[in-house]
């Protein structure tokens, strides 16, 4: 691995960018007017880094409110996120304060995940107005890159359910845990050397009570992967990251950017007022396709569970390994309610039928 070689520097770096792309990723939190410092988190501090040990590197990526490093950590690669209060906050204590909530809250978070689909926690370093989370280093960089690299529509489909796997498995492991992800996207998920992935960056995450009791505000996400109910700012479960999967299968099955020809405003105003979706690859299985479709369906209700896409990607996988054709998810079963409802209707309509027929012997 090649890095260029590290500068002697204060952590400390130049102000963020400005945004690139409108909504991009925003930390949702609203910003307090109380003039309090918050209070910092003792799981935060538990991982303090050793700064004497810290190397920083050149830049991997960057967004609207962070950037990525490369670095080492001792002896350790590490990928740096380093978050900065806005030029211009530096002095309101208000503004910092977002900026800080935002890093304990993924610090907590990462800190207590373990996972092999899931990127690992190493340090943090609090060095007002900048903020770090150091995580282990995902050497292929982001499965975006990843496809952007290949020729549409190239992956084999053996290559697509392995990457799907990963991911379904990661998240699955966060839902078990009640963390809904609210960024799911190529961007957010990383590669190892032996091209397995994890799910990373989960600075926009919040627990599903969270998220049942407030707004999943469109601030949260990004367009070309956000569910509608998001979009139009309605209230949402850990249901709004399979919608999320399903753009991420079908770049999988493309290796192309969802809505590419479109702006981030006008795929949120295609998607949540016309219910489009971008085309399905005809060079993929029919099955694949299908579980996308049931992934990115316009009802919460109708999607699947991580469990029960692992569940399905895994037979998939077994079946290309053994040469056998794959069959598409079925369709999910009614629930007690409905059928009950669905039968009483039916006799209903029995009961209709057989007195109009009474009704026009009588007539007769």
């Amino acid at each position: 691995m090649v890095v260029s070689p590290f500068r002697a520097r204060r952590l400390a770096v130049a102000p963020l960018p400005p945004e690139t792309e409108a909504m991009e990723k925003h930390s949702g939190k609203s910003r307090s007017r109380s003039r309090k410092q918050p209070a910092r988190s003792a799981g935060v501090e538990a991982w303090a880094a050793d700064r004497s040990k810290l190397r920083v590197g050149s830049k991997i990526s960057s967004g609207s409110n962070s950037r990525i490093y490369r670095g080492k950590y001792g002896e350790q690669w590490v990928a740096l996120k380093m978050m900065r209060v806005a030029e211009g906050d530096g002095e309101d204590v208000s503004g910092q304060g977002v900026v800080e909530a935002q890093f304990d809250a993924e610090v907590s978070l990462l800190s207590r995940l373990r996972h092999p689909n899931v990127v690992r926690l190493v340090a943090v370093c609090r060095d007002p107005p900048v903020y770090w989370v150091i995580t282990e280093l995902m050497a292929r960089g982001t499965l975006s890159a990843y496809l952007h690299e290949r020729e549409p529509y190239s992956l084999p489909p053996e290559t697509v359910v392995r990457l799907a796997l990963d991911v379904a498995r990661g998240m699955e492991y966060l839902h078990a845990r009640g963390v809904v992800h609210r960024d799911l996207k190529s961007q957010n998920l990383l590669l190892d050397n032996g091209e397995r992935a994890k799910v990373a960056d989960l600075g926009t995450s919040c627990l599903e009570a969270t998220c049942r009791d407030d707004k999943c505000s469109s601030k949260m996400g990004t367009y070309r992967w956000m569910a509608p109910e998001m979009i139009r700012d309605k209230r949402c479960n850990r249901k709004v990251d399979v919608y999320s999967c399903g753009l991420v299968l079908w770049e999988l099955t493309t290796c192309l950017v969802p809505f590419q020809n479109l702006s981030p405003m006008q795929v949120a105003y295609a998607v949540s007022d016309g219910n489009a979706r971008p085309p399905l690859s005809p060079a993929c299985s029919p099955a694949i396709n299908s579980l996308i479709e049931r992934c990115w369906s316009i009802k919460p209700a109708n999607r699947p569970e991580f469990s029960c896409i692992v569940s399905v990607l895994e037979n998939y996988d077994r079946c290309l390994r053994e040469g056998l054709p794959l069959v598409p998810l079925p369709a999910p079963s009614p629930s007690p309610l409905t059928s009950l409802l669905a039968a009483f209707k039916i006799r209903s309509c029995k009961s209709t039928t057989h007195s109009s027929k009474a009704d026009r012997k009588v007539h007769a």
